[in-house]
């Protein structure tokens, strides 16, 4: 058993009863469910008034967030059978796939590294989960191998030895920045791409970058993940708020290595460093004092109440990642599901809101509505409560040999006729080296990737 210090503090079962819309008991999977139904169909009712209604998968002001949506939804009808959304998920998901790739060039001017991998999450999740293709229409698993191909070029060993940088264009202001959750999401995408392929390139890529990481603040030795470091350092500042969906994308992706590689030490030591350093989500000083230390919490900006949009969809991503981590890694099962069972109760003590009684709010320590409303405050509930779902449905991912009908298309989005996924050079000592070390030997051997263009239109 690993993470052995963080013990299981749910018996029996845990309810919400009585005069709240929702009516949760995560002990019952119909009680689950019932509550799951009323959460998205709230959720969809702000996705469809939206301004940008017109444009499938668009959000007001947003581009990534309709991803991420999307991957929660394509969870909820995995785990409950619900199949009434299913169209939209479809429509949306296909109408911002760009050149197979998600990089629409409606958006691509302004996107990011991390908008765009989301939606590369979403895909790899839809073909996980046998999610429904259309046909005509390429596979799930192709447009998440388009987004990975778009991403490796983007590899660059100009500064810090390497890394993606957080914003694609030299105009955007955040491009200097390389951040956790660009290189985290792309380590992520590219183990989940290794197990369900069973292609070890993909796998290299993903410990290229995880060994990557290791050598900046991204990835620290105390298993601290930073949020960000720059360019003009060569990677040795750090910008340390400490956000979930960090460690959620880290954690899943060393899972999915966990499995991929028959269960290698270097990823069960990962796993169990940062779990463990997670627990710091799970606060028990004031004001989180009630929750006992058992309930999700985005800490950076929860207790201020100054957690913008994108922040407070981040507890479902860590949600539904860690609780689909404990079916391909059983031995978490029982250290991180009683928090999320824990965390599920008290998010849906907040759904209490608006003249319906039934919409959500931000801070579930307080168990109770915070007159906050909003598709991302619907997303983090459902997130959380797809957690709880996880261990009732108790299905691990289904991979190309074991069940998965999406069928892969190694050269997606590269608008090449080779049928292979590009080939990773040799990682050099300049690749291993600590970003502390400053240095002009750069990794070699990449010229031939970097020259792919990147299609916009």
């Amino acid at each position: 058993m690993i993470l052995s210090k963080w013990l299981p503090i749910l018996g029996g079962s845990l309810a919400i009863q009585g005069a709240l819309a929702i009516t949760l008991n995560v002990d019952d999977e119909n009680s689950i469910k019932s509550a799951a139904k009323t959460v998205a169909t709230d959720m969809i009712t702000y996705y469809n008034d939206r301004e940008s209604k017109d444009i499938p998968g668009k959000f007001d002001g947003t581009w990534w967030e309709g991803g991420s949506m999307f991957m929660i939804l394509i969870q909820y009808w995995f785990l409950t059978g619900d199949s009434q959304f299913n169209d939209l998920i479809q429509e949306g998901m296909y109408w911002q796939k760009g050149d197979d790739n998600y990089f629409p060039s409606n958006y691509s001017q302004y996107l990011g590294n991390d908008d765009q991998v989301f939606w590369g999450l979403a895909a790899i999740t839809a073909a996980e989960l046998n999610f429904p293709e259309k046909s005509g229409e390429p596979s799930w698993v192709s447009l998440a191998q388009g987004v990975f191909n778009t991403q490796v070029p983007r590899w660059d060993t100009s500064s810090c030895h390497g890394g993606l940088r957080w914003q694609i264009w030299p105009y955007q202001s955040g491009y200097t920045t390389k951040n956790a959750i660009s290189n985290g999401g792309l380590f992520q995408l590219a183990a989940r791409l290794a197990l369900y392929t069973n292609n070890a390139t993909y796998a290299n890529w993903a410990e290229r970058i995880w060994d990557w990481s290791a050598t900046t603040p991204l990835l620290k030795k105390n298993w601290n993940i930073a949020d960000t470091t720059t360019c003009e350092t060569q990677c040795t500042d750090h910008g340390d708020w400490q956000w979930t969906y960090n460690y959620g994308t880290y954690i899943s992706g060393a899972g999915y290595m966990y499995n991929y590689t028959n269960g290698t030490s270097k990823w069960k030591e990962g796993i169990e460093g940062l779990v463990g350093t997670s627990s710091q989500f799970y606060p028990t000083q004031k004001p989180y004092a009630s929750s006992g230390g058992n309930i999700l919490t985005e800490t950076t900006c929860e207790s201020t109440s100054k957690c913008d949009r994108n922040q407070i969809t981040f507890k479902a991503y860590f949600s539904s990642w860690l609780a689909f981590l404990t079916t391909i890694v059983p031995d978490t099962s029982s250290l991180i599901i009683p928090k999320l069972k824990t965390s599920a109760v008290a998010a849906a003590a907040t759904c209490t809101g608006l003249s319906d009684g039934s919409h959500c709010g931000i801070t579930w320590y307080t168990s109770t509505w915070d007159n906050t409303d909003g598709l991302e405050q619907q997303m983090a509930v459902l997130g959380v409560l797809n957690a709880a779902l996880v261990p009732l449905k108790n299905q691990a991912p289904y991979t190309a040999d074991k069940g998965g009908t999406s069928k892969s298309n190694p050269n997606a989005g590269t608008n090449t006729s080779s049928d292979v996924v590009p080939v990773l050079d040799n990682i050099t000592n300049g690749d291993r080296a600590g970003a502390s070390i400053l240095t002009v030997v750069f990794v070699t051997g990449w010229a031939t990737a970097v020259t792919w263009m990147l299609r916009g239109g």
